[in-house]
């Protein structure tokens, strides 16, 4: 399976620690193609469709729900955890993505 920036993925996210996101649930693929294509990892942000409105949660609409693109939870999984491909995020929803990521990680 090829894994591509912005790709919506079902990833198994457990066993986790804390306060960590748990469960089997979608996530949003954060790492670049070029990493995606040569590592065995990828970078995520796991969804939720339960969030307080926080600046660090971009609202997206995939499979008829409103959901919540978690990017205070951002990690890094195996491939191995990865189950299938779910969709993909629409420009909008990246170019907000993005913002959040610019605005939180860079200065």
């Amino acid at each position: 399976m090829e894994i591509k920036q912005y790709q919506i993925i079902l990833a198994s996210l457990d066993p986790t620690i804390g306060s960590e996101i748990k469960k089997t649930r979608p996530c949003v693929v954060i790492s670049p193609d070029e990493m995606n294509k040569y590592l065995r990892t990828v970078v995520i942000a796991p969804m939720t469709t339960s969030s307080k409105d926080y600046p660090t949660r971009v609202v997206i609409k995939h499979d008829d729900k409103i959901s919540w693109v978690v990017l205070d939870q951002i990690r890094t999984i195996d491939k191995q955890r990865i189950i299938k491909e779910l969709g993909k995020l629409s420009r909008p929803e990246i170019k907000e993505i993005k913002e959040v990521l610019k605005e939180t990680y860079v200065d």
